[in-house]
């Protein structure tokens, strides 16, 4: 158990970026945004190719700040897309590091976290971690049926800020995490609403591209029937349609923009048709709150709406409309992940909570095929 002041460096690489903030226990002591040019990644034939290029500018910038690694206690980094697993803080192992270079359930710049992470750590002989990762899977048998005996629904989303905002309001209120019952909303590019019961995500919409609300840049739910004819009209090839659905869906498909800040100037100018997609994201959201009352039976100590989104004060104004008499509204607007790192590393090194295991491989489960170029 660590005693004293335990520094942690915190790893989130995006698609053109990696964010790096160092922590004195929970306070940031340096935060730096990392950018990488087109050119840059160009150069490379896959993200985890990228990681030794990711790692040098981590490590210089970290000297520029004159901060030493031998000064460190640990290293987090955001987790990618692993095998799915329970909330919680993980030591990088040797089955995850596996998992994050052949890209297990896909590939994704936060795929580096954990490799980035361990890589670091290793040189100043501390322990890597990765937090909540986009996997974790929290789902209750029930919630696991689709309807469709082929599909099965699946956990992703927004773990790591979904959980922190959590915690920091079981924190506000002086009970713990695992006392309360909990809707909370992510509201960002994707959207996803989780029911937390007891301190797991027993419910939640899949925000990458399975279900609920529309958002900035996905689609969401969208009529099976309608969507299964436009698949093989023969016009579109399968990256196409899921780039409609994914990237290019929700209100960039609508209004030709993710950017909500935008958008509300559009509203605001007399833009009718900017207001509607708006309110209706709004309107899309709230249902989903209103589902997850469900799942919790009513019984809800608070509705959280964090993310980007929820700067806007009118956007959750509509929302707080329809659902205020399910609960508490709260608003925490905005997103840390580092940060969130960095508590879930405090957590275990504290001995406030336990660090779980990474899973060997147990299964042979194929990769999803690639099919960009196919014509359905």
């Amino acid at each position: 158990m660590h005693h004293g002041v335990a520094r942690i460096l915190t790893i989130n690489p995006g698609s053109t970026s990696t964010k790096i903030g160092v922590f004195d226990n929970d306070q940031l002591v340096m935060e730096e945004t990392l950018r990488h040019s087109t050119e840059q990644l160009a150069q490379f034939t896959s993200i985890t190719a990228q990681y030794e290029f990711r790692k040098s500018m981590i490590v210089e910038e970290l000297k520029h700040h004159k901060i030493d690694l031998s000064s460190l206690s640990a290293v987090c980094g955001r987790g990618g897309l692993l095998r799915p697993i329970a909330g919680g803080t993980y030591p990088v192992n040797d089955a995850m590091l596996e998992d994050l270079r052949k890209g297990y359930a896909g590939q994704h710049a936060s795929n580096l976290g954990g490799i980035l992470a361990n890589e670091i750590a290793a040189e100043a002989n501390i322990p890597a971690y990765i937090v909540d990762p986009v996997v974790v899977d929290e789902l209750q048998p029930l919630a696991r049926v689709s309807g469709f005996n082929l599909l099965e629904r699946h956990s992703i989303f927004h773990a790591l800020n979904q959980k922190a905002v959590a915690r920091r309001y079981a924190q506000h209120t002086g009970k713990k995490y695992e006392e309360l019952k909990l809707i909370v909303t992510h509201m960002g590019g994707g959207i996803t609403v989780g029911a937390h019961h007891h301190g797991e995500v027993i419910d939640v919409n899949n925000g990458l591209h399975g279900d609920g609300p529309f958002s900035p840049e996905r689609a969401g739910t969208v009529p099976a029937g309608d969507l299964v004819d436009i698949c093989f009209s023969g016009k579109y090839y399968r990256q196409e349609i899921m780039e409609m659905l994914v990237g290019k869906g929700g209100m960039t498909g609508y209004l030709g923009t993710n950017d909500a800040v935008q958008v509300e100037k559009r509203i605001a100018a007399g833009d009718e048709r900017a207001k509607e997609v708006y309110s209706a994201m709004a309107y899309q959201v709230a249902k989903e709150i209103g589902s997850a009352a469900s799942v919790l039976k009513g019984n809800v100590d608070a509705i959280i709406l964090t993310g980007g989104l929820a700067y806007g004060k009118e956007f959750t104004e509509e929302i707080r409309r329809y659902v205020n008499w399910i609960a508490e509204v709260v608003v925490y607007p905005g997103e840390d992940e580092l940060q969130a790192l960095a508590e879930g590393a405090i957590r275990v090194l504290t001995g406030e909570e336990e660090a779980k295991e990474y899973p060997l491989g147990q299964t042979n489960m194929e990769m999803e095929a690639d099919h960009i170029g196919t014509r359905v």
